[in-house]
This record gives structure tokens, sequence and C-alpha cells, in this order.
């Protein structure tokens, strides 16, 4: 197929082989709109006998592995082996003012669909990506996305061996492995072949963008992803994060004192703890009527561990133990359609 030329599939999958730099545009909002929807990129490797594949955009409101795809087709360099590549949510994306719509307002969360069954469009659309990675049965895939608050970058698995390790550690020493059970891309193929979620830190942050940029030209160039083993020596492991909702029928907002109205009002700044250690007592926020109902923090078993991990104290949210706060976000749509933050506690990191 001819490198100007994009086809399309019946569910509206667009797929473009080896586009040459000049012809995806100046920007990578350019890009995006020559794209015109979820799209399937092959870029030929030196040798194409293996591949691997990294998806970015699942999210539109994530853009740190899109640029970093941009820049790199722009740059004409060639990868070591065959890439490909899946864009998914470019319609969410490009919707004004750009980059700001996780997915659209008639749409799914695209990283909750693939899983069975694979019902609507979004569905059907996971189920062709997953056909597709299968067919050509990648040595990794690298699935790019930014946490919706301030944080470093860290890498999540459903494992803790070497691949994934190694695969963090082309961006990251911080590497989580998750028992949660979500309907994301990563649980889908990790069972094919070694799979981690990237997230690159903060949406916005030009440090996001460029981890993204240096992770995707290590793994694009490297002669092997495997045999400098000692590369990962220094990735830290944590353990079965537990996941922070809002409780049903609330309603939450963000301030440096409660909001009137608001079941739940977490602290304006509360994303500065990504990553970072909470003491013991430290206040997250404020609930109303003291009502600890306002959250609903569970594990990968479905148990409601919110009375072990946090309490109220004057009407202020406060965590019951030391615990590590992850992909605390400060977007209060964001917080209500998937969720307030992950925990964990200080002993799930082993090191």
């Amino acid at each position: 197929m001819d490198g100007a030329e994009l086809s399309e599939s019946t569910i509206g999958l667009r797929e473009w082989s080896d586009p040459k730099p000049q012809e995806i545009g100046a920007t990578v909002e350019e890009f995006l709109t020559r794209l015109g929807g979820p799209t399937w990129i092959h870029l030929s490797g030196r040798d194409t006998s293996r591949t691997r594949a990294m998806s970015t955009l699942l999210h539109g409101n994530e853009p740190s592995g899109v640029r970093a795809l941009f820049q790199w087709i722009r740059s004409g360099t060639r990868p070591t082996v065959n890439l490909v590549c899946f864009i998914g949510a470019v319609d969410a994306a490009l919707s004004p003012p750009g980059f700001a719509y996780r997915q659209l307002p008639d749409c799914r969360d695209l990283n909750r669909c693939f899983r069975v069954p694979f019902v609507g469009r979004e569905g059907q659309l996971a189920a062709e990506v997953l056909d597709r990675l299968r067919k050509v049965n990648p040595e990794a895939l690298i699935d790019c996305h930014n946490t919706s608050g301030r944080g470093p970058a860290y890498g999540v698995s459903t494992r803790r061996h070497d691949p994934q390790k190694a695969l963090t550690a082309l961006f990251s020493d911080h590497l989580i492995v998750t028992d949660l059970r979500l309907g994301t891309l990563m649980e889908a193929t990790e069972e094919d072949f070694p799979t981690i979620t990237a997230e690159c830190g903060g949406a916005g942050d030009a440090r996001a963008d460029l981890t993204a940029l240096t992770a995707l030209t290590r793994y694009a160039t490297a002669d092997s992803l495997w045999n400098a083993s000692h590369r990962h020596d220094s990735v830290k492991i944590f353990h079965h994060p537990i996941r922070v909702e809002l409780g049903d029928g609330k309603q939450v907002a963000y301030g440096p004192a409660p909001v009137p109205d608001a079941d739940l009002t977490l602290r304006a700044d509360a994303d500065q703890f990504n990553f970072g250690i909470l003491p013991q007592g430290e206040t997250l926020g404020w609930v109303r009527d003291s009502d600890l109902n306002a959250i609903a923090a569970r594990d990968a078993k479905g148990r409601n561990r919110t009375t072990e991990m946090f309490s109220v104290v004057d009407g202020r949210l406060v965590v019951r133990d030391a615990s590590r706060i992850l992909m605390m976000t400060t977007n209060s749509h964001i917080a209500k359609s998937d969720c307030l933050f992950y925990m964990l506690p200080v002993e799930s990191s082993d090191g």
C-alpha cells in the first residue's frame, strides 16, 4: 500500500503503512486530523522478521505517547524491527480545545473494553486491535498513557518478571504490579507477550512528553529488549494498589477548604502527593457530615477497605496508616467517571 494512503476496516479502524515524514503534517494536531480516527500504523524495521508494538491515546486527554510517535515518524529514523502502533481516541483528542476529553460523551472508555463481551463500537474496535496484535505476535507491547495529575513516570503490569522490569526501565524505575482487573489492553495481552502500561507523567507536562519520546526511541532502536538485564536492577516494585472511588451518588470538589454542597472535598493540591508517602493522620480533604460513605476503597477481590484505609476526624478525611498515593487527579470529571486515586500501603513495596 502506498504510504500516502489510508485504508479503513469495516469498523472504522484506519491502516497506514510506512508514512513518510512529509506526509504526516507539521504538528501532532495535523497528524491526528489526517488520521481522522483510530489508526493502525506499521513501520517497517531493518529486521522485518521481528515486531514490537505500542499503543497510545487510548484516552484522548493523554497526549505524550502520540506526540512521541509523531516526532519519531517526523525524524525519518527506521526502527530496528517492525513497529506497529495503535492510536485510539483520535476524535476525543481533536475535540476542542484539544487533548481535553478522556472520551467523547457518547463513547465508552476504550481502555475498559478489552474483554468480553466486545459490545458496541469501542468493544468491536478493541477486539480487532487484539486480533491484529495476536496475528503479528510482537516481542512486547508498551501502552503509553499520562496520569491525570502531577507525578513521576512509572510502569504498571499484572506481572513482576524480568521482561516487565526491562520494559519499565526504558522510562522509569518504578513498577506497580496490580491484581485489579478493569478491562485494559495490558490485562488482555499479558498472557500472549510481555506488556506494560507506561504512565509517562502528568498530561501537559513537557517532561512527560520527553519521557515518552526517550522511551520510544530506546524501544524502537534496541537490538534486543532483554539482553542488558542489568538495566532493570534499579526498578522498584510495588504490589496490589487499592482503587479509591467516589461513593455512589456523591459529589466531589477540590479546594483549600470544604466546598458547600460537595460530599467530598479533596485538597486542591492533592496531586502533589502522587507517588509520595502520606504519613499516618495526613489530611486529604473533607467529608460532609463526617460521612465516610463519600468514598469507597476496594481491592482486587472487591472487598471494601475504606474503614481500614481512612477515618474522619472533625470532618477531615485522614489516612489511617502511612500510604503511597497514585494517580491522584484534581479533575472532578475524571474523579467521578473513573476514580479518585489509588493507594498502596507502604509495606506493599518490596524494593
